[in-house]
C-alpha cells in the first residue's frame, strides 16, 4: 500500500547572547571545561530569582519577523515541570499559551509559533557513570514549531538548512548543528494514500497563518477530504545534523509502513536516532502537554510590546537569504548554483559584491559590463572556487583581493590577456597573492594585439612551415589551426588567437 507522510518539526537554536537567559553567567558554547560558567541561578539553587535577558527576547522577535510571523503584544513565561538530571530545578522556564511570536512561513511550510526558553544542562554518559555539565544550563534557547505541512525527508532537510541561514544572517544564532547550537526533532506519521485527499492542497498565505484551498477537481467533497485523520505521531529527538534529519525521517517512514503492513498499530512514542546504525530506537512513551503541568512562571512578570517596537525591529532586519538569491540572479545574471554558493558562504558573497562594484566603476559601457559579469561568474565558479577546494583555503584566508579579481576580469574583457594567461595569473594570485598587472608584466603575459608585430612573427612561422601552407591551400582547415598553435607557441601564449587567425589568413 502507498502511504502519505505527514511531518512537523520542532527546532531549537541557542541564541547568540553574551550571557545566559536568566543570569549573568557567560554564554559560551566553545567552553571545554565542565561547570565553569555556572552560578546559583542556572544551577537551580533554592531561593534564587531569574532576570530576563532582554537581548534574547529581541533576537527571538527578530527571527519571528524574518519568518513573516507576528510579535504578540502580550507574552509571558511558564513553568514546564518534569524531572531529569539535566534540569536542576525540576522545571524549565519556557512558554506555552502566550509565546513571543505566532505564525509565519518558510519554503511553503507554515510556522505555528516561535518561543523562548532556557536550555538544559548536558548529560555525558560513559560505562561507569553519567555526568552532568551545567555550562549549557540556562542558555537562551529559541524553539520554532511548524505545522505538519512537510511531506518528505528532503523537504524537512531543506527547511532546516534555510532556517539555519536565516538565523545566521540576522545574527540570532550561529546555529552550528555539530556544536549542538541547533537541534531538530521531527514528528512523523503516515496514512494510506486516499485519492480524494490527494486532490487537495493547502497553501499558506503570505502571513503563513491562513490557508488557501485548491481543488484539482471542483466536484469533490471538501469536508471529507480535509477532515481525514492523520496517522499516529512518533517523535524522533535530538537530530544534530541535516543528514540525520533526512535519514531519520526516511527510516521512520519506512519503519511505520512496515508496522502497518504487518497489521499492527504504530505506537505513539519518543524515539532516538542511532547515526552509526542508521535507525531509530524507542526511548519512552510520548508525553502530552498536560503531563508537564504548565502554569504561569510566578517569578517573572508578563511582557508587553508596542507596534512601534515591532516596526523598529522590522526596519533593521538585514537582507535575507532568499532576497539575496533573487537579487544576485536578477542583478548579475548569474546561475542559480553560484547564487546558492554565495548565499551560503557570506564571505564569498562579500568578495563577489566588492569585485562587481569595482567592475561597475571601471566598465561604464553596458555591453562590456555584461560580458565582465559573465566572465566573472565563469572564473569564480570553475577556477577560483576550484583552486580554493584544491588547496583547502577558507574564504576568509583567501590571498586574492576582490579588487584584483575584478582587475583580472577587466584585462580579459579589454583583450589585454587571453584566457590561458588569465588562468595562470589567477593561480599565482591564489598561491602567492599580488595584483594581476604586476604579474602580467613580470612574466611577459600581456596579449599581443598589434597586427604589424604579429605579421613579422607569422612570416617567420610560415617560412619554416611549407607543408602546412600547402595543406591549407589544398583545403585542409586543420593546417590553419596548426599554424595558429605555432604562432601562439612563438609568442608564449601572449598573442590574441582571433587576431592571429585573421592575420594568418591574410598572409596565406
Amino acid at each position: 500500500m502507498e502511504y502519505q507522510p505527514t511531518i512537523g518539526l520542532e527546532i531549537h537554536a541557542e541564541l547568540k547572547t553574551k550571557s545566559k537567559m536568566f543570569c549573568s553567567c557567560k554564554n559560551d558554547s566553545n567552553e571545554k571545561h565542565p561547570n565553569i560558567n555556572i552560578c546559583p541561578i542556572c544551577a537551580g539553587h533554592p531561593g534564587t530569582l531569574p532576570v530576563i535577558n532582554a537581548e534574547a527576547v529581541r533576537l527571538v522577535h527578530s527571527a519571528g519577523l524574518a519568518l513573516g510571523g507576528e510579535i504578540q503584544k502580550w507574552s509571558r513565561f511558564d513553568r514546564k515541570n518534569y524531572f531529569y538530571p539535566d534540569l536542576p530545578k525540576g522545571y524549565q522556564i519556557s512558554q506555552y499559551q502566550h509565546p513571543f511570536v505566532l505564525g509565519g512561513a518558510l519554503k511553503g511550510v507554515c510556522i505555528t509559533r516561535v518561543h523562548l526558553e532556557e536550555d538544559t544542562a548536558r548529560n555525558i554518559h560513559d560505562k561507569s557513570a553519567s555526568l552532568v555539565d551545567f555550562n549549557r544550563s540556562g542558555v537562551p534557547l529559541m524553539e520554532l514549531v511548524t505545522e505538519p505541512d512537510i511531506t518528505s525527508a528532503c523537504q524537512a532537510r531543506e527547511f532546516c538548512e534555510e532556517l539555519q541561514l536565516i538565523l545566521q544572517y540576522i545574527g540570532a544564532s550561529d546555529a552550528n548543528m555539530e556544536k549542538g547550537q541547533m537541534r531538530c526533532e521531527a514528528n512523523i506519521s503516515i496514512r494510506p494514500v486516499d485519492e480524494t485527499a490527494s486532490e487537495i492542497s493547502l497553501t499558506p498565505t503570505a502571513k503563513g497563518k491562513d490557508y488557501k484551498l485548491r481543488l484539482a477537481r471542483p466536484h469533490l467533497e471538501i469536508s471529507s477530504a480535509v477532515s481525514r485523520p492523520l496517522g499516529t505521531k512518533v517523535e524522533v529527538k535530538n537530530l544534530n545534523s541535516f543528514n540525520a534529519v533526512e535519514k531519520a525521517i526516511e527510516y521512520e517512514i519506512k519503519r511505520q509502513a512496515e508496522v502497518l503492513e504487518r497489521g499492527e498499530k504504530v505506537v505513539q512514542e519518543t524515539r532516538g536516532w542511532d547515526d552509526a546504525k542508521g535507525k531509530t530506537f524507542s526511548q519512552r512513551s510520548k508525553e502530552s502537554a498536560h503531563d508537564y503541568r504548565y502554569f504561569p512562571e510566578p517569578d517573572l512578570l508578563p511582557l508587553e510590546f508596542s507596534e512601534e517596537y515591532a516596526e523598529k525591529l522590522r526596519a533593521i532586519i538585514p537582507e535575507l537569504p532568499d532576497q539575496k538569491r533573487k537579487r544576485f540572479i536578477g542583478e548579475y545574471g548569474i546561475a542559480e548554483n553560484l547564487a546558492e554558493t554565495l548565499v551560503r558562504e557570506r564571505a564569498l558573497a562579500s568578495f563577489w559584491e566588492r569585485a562587481v562594484s569595482e567592475l561597475r566603476e571601471w566598465l561604464p559601457e553596458q555591453d562590456k559590463l555584461k560580458e565582465a559579469f559573465r566572465l566573472s561568474s565563469n572564473y569564480f565558479t570553475s577556477d577560483l572556487l576550484g583552486l580554493m577546494n584544491e588547496k583547502s583555503i577558507p574564504a576568509d584566508e583567501l590571498l586574492v583581493e576582490p579588487e584584483n579579481f575584478a582587475e583580472l576580469m577587466k584585462m580579459i574583457v579589454d583583450s589585454e590577456i587571453n584566457s590561458r594567461a588569465a588562468k595562470d595569473i589567477l593561480r599565482h594570485m591564489v598561491e602567492r597573492g599580488g595584483d594581476p598587472s604586476t604579474i602580467v608584466e613580470s612574466q611577459g603575459l600581456r596579449q599581443v594585439n598589434n597586427t604589424a608585430e604579429l605579421e613579422e612573427i607569422i612570416k617567420k612561422v610560415l617560412a619554416r612551415s611549407p607543408a602546412a601552407i600547402s595543406d591549407y591551400k589544398n583545403g585542409k582547415q586543420n593546417a590553419l589551426q596548426f599554424l595558429v598553435g605555432q604562432v601562439m607557441k612563438e609568442t608564449k601564449g601572449a598573442a590574441n588567437p582571433t587576431v592571429i587567425r585573421d592575420v594568418l589568413i591574410k598572409c596565406l
